[in-house]
């Protein structure tokens, strides 16, 4: 069986969330771990139109004309193995990274059972975003690392660690826009297998400025 290890210390804690999770309530999940920067918000002035940015042109960010991940760039997500389901988790990861920057979410919800708690955490951004028209601006996201679990209660458990370069976002109250630096992820997802190929059962994920290490 094959095994890629990567900061298994940290995807350790991230399974044991998931193995604790066969109750029928969904994913253990954690909240988040603070980013360790404060949002840039407006002057006060009323004038949405006037939000700052971050970058100092006082415009609002639409959606980014961002093409969606190719799944060419994922090969075997499509297989019944291990190393299908890795690749199909992967691939969701990317979709969900181009749902924040687009608000594009139908392949993203194809791709997740109903049910996955974690998934909702991950992506829970999205919706208000949609309804502001304001999301993350372009980014670039890096492979740190990947690894396969043997699994109790999922046909296979998976790990997937990357990174996301540094990129603007609204606030939480859409008044303004703040410059958020590198964040560093840590996935784990419970994967299960059907006829039309792998989704997501489960996902627990930490992130934060220096969560690989």
């Amino acid at each position: 069986m094959t095994r890629r290890l990567i900061a298994a210390t940290a995807s350790a804690v991230l399974i044991l969330g998931l193995a604790a999770c066969d109750d029928g309530k969904g994913p253990v999940t954690t909240p988040p771990p603070d980013l360790g920067f404060e949002p840039q918000t407006s002057d006060g002035g009323g004038d949405e139109s006037g939000a700052s940015d971050g970058g100092g042109d006082g415009e609002t960010q639409a959606a980014p004309d961002i093409p969606a991940p190719d799944r060419a760039d994922f090969p075997g997500m499509n297989e019944h193995t291990e190393e299908g389901a890795l690749q199909a988790f992967r691939y969701y990861i990317a979709v969900s990274m181009w749902a924040h920057q687009t608000g594009e979410t139908e392949e993203l919800h194809r791709l997740e059972e109903a049910a996955c708690k974690g998934c909702q955490e991950l992506n829970e951004a999205i919706e208000p975003m949609k309804e502001h028209g304001e999301y993350w601006s372009k980014f670039d996201v890096t492979d740190v690392g990947t690894r396969i679990y043997d699994s109790e209660h999922y046909d296979v458990e998976v790990a997937y660690f990357f990174t996301i370069s540094p990129h603007t976002r609204p606030n939480d109250s859409f008044d303004g826009r703040f410059e958020a630096p590198e964040v560093e992820y840590i996935s784990t997802a419970g994967m299960k297998w059907s006829g039309d190929g792998w989704t997501v059962k489960a996902l627990d994920a930490e992130w934060g400025e220096d969560v690989h290490n």
